[in-house]
């Protein structure tokens, strides 16, 4: 191997499993390993539901991998940032100050020691960060005093503040969104356009595809049975429960249907969500599976796939039932309605919006022919714009211009 490569440290803060990680690893799979030595840094080692951990897949790939151990919040802690949530509730400026000065004694000021010190053992050229700006504040202040520099890949719409903006101008080289309409969300917040890219979002056009089938059986679904499916956290800004309010409105339209609402994943919402579903007498048509890693089968088995988020960054699990031919259904906010091509490759509605929602569940169900129509549409884009490939090669180009301080 060639001793001109950049040594990159990709630091992953998050603590699940997710799109994120997907796209992360698709890239590690495929990056030139002739011109980039990459090794990770993550906060925790996660695990899918075949108990398969992010570092055996990573030790596959021969990616060394360092964890991160995070320092416990005291209780005093933990309840005084609750208690000036209360009490500052109406003052957010001051609450999200006040919050975040809790953070930074007990999980920022430690990781950002623990992060320079890996920096500075590895004599990395690159920290290439792996989620937004807020969620990677110590990154960027652990390159203090080293010769490292700085890329931030946004994965999703971006929480700025003045402080944020400001440490993205003065310390990132480079900040790839996922979606043009990320990209936008950061200039508009007062990111600097010359150090903005969009590399999308891509997905293996290639690789075997599942046939859902034998799934559908295993959900006791037959021919005649008509599955809805949605597959994310089960936390708020997914927004679960709009599809679940839309679906009751559809079972008392059509109160003889024969439907099913698969739910693929976990989250602090799923006791809620259970007993909404219980609240609108939905128990015997809605199966909440839990995590599952085998999401493109989930896809396959599926007549339609709902994402009903609040926001998004460019959403993989879209590009993957476009792929399958599955048609989707999603709300128009960023980076979702950059796929959606509202009637062409399937369905937007207003975030929230649940009677139009209804109405969508309404017009997929009725028309089998209008579906194949929008997944054949979806299914051509997919295969022309969001190819793997080109999310590599894009990626690839942000970190190959930056030259070595």
């Amino acid at each position: 191997m060639p001793q001109s490569r950049m040594k990159i440290l990709l630091l992953d803060s998050g603590k699940e499993w997710g799109g994120g990680t997907n796209s992360m690893l698709e890239l590690l799979k495929r990056i030139d390993r002739d011109k980039f030595d990459i090794s990770c840094c993550f906060y925790n080692n996660y695990v899918r539901d075949n108990n398969e951990t992010v570092s055996e897949v990573l030790a596959a790939l021969g990616v060394q991998v360092f964890f991160i151990p995070q320092t416990r919040q005291p209780a005093w802690a933990k309840w005084g940032k609750e208690i000036l949530r209360t009490l500052l509730f109406f003052n957010k400026k001051t609450r999200l100050a006040a919050i975040y000065a809790i953070d930074k004694v007990w999980r920022i000021d430690p990781n950002i020691n623990k992060i320079n010190s890996l920096l500075e053992m590895g004599q990395y050229d690159i920290l290439y960060m792996n989620n937004q700006p807020s969620s990677n504040v110590e990154g960027y202040y652990a390159t203090a005093g080293l010769s490292t520099t700085v890329v931030q890949h946004c994965r999703i719409e971006p929480l700025m503040n003045r402080q944020i903006v400001k440490m993205v101008n003065n310390l990132c080289h480079a900040i790839i969104s996922v979606s043009s309409g990320v990209q936008e969300k950061l200039i508009q917040g007062g990111v600097q356009p010359e150090i903005c890219y969009t590399v999308f979002n891509g997905i293996d056009i290639d690789q075997p595809l599942p046939d859902g089938l034998p799934l559908r059986h295993a959900l006791g679904a037959d021919e005649q049975t008509f599955i809805f499916g949605s597959i994310g956290s089960l936390i708020p800004r997914k927004a679960h429960h709009h599809i679940l309010q839309a679906l009751h409105l559809f079972d008392q339209a059509y109160p003889e249907a024969r439907w099913k609402m698969v739910i693929v994943g976990a989250g602090p919402e799923h006791q809620k969500l259970v007993r909404m579903a219980a609240g609108f007498r939905l128990l015997d048509k809605v199966i909440f599976t839990g995590f599952k890693s085998n999401a493109m089968e989930y896809l396959a088995a599926f007549d339609t796939f709902i994402l009903a988020s609040r926001s998004e960054g460019l959403p993989r699990v879209i590009l993957e039932a476009m792929l399958l031919n599955t048609v989707v259904i999603g709300s128009n906010v960023t980076g979702t309605m950059e796929l959606i091509k509202h009637e062409q490759t399937g369905l937007l509605f207003p975030y929230g919006d649940t009677q139009t929602l209804f109405k969508h569940f309404k017009t997929v169900f009725l028309d089998a022919q209008y579906r194949h129509k929008l997944a054949q549409q979806a299914n051509y884009m997919v295969r022309t714009q969001f190819t793997i490939d080109k999310y590599v090669l894009g990626v690839e180009a942000v970190l190959g211009s930056i030259k070595p301080i």
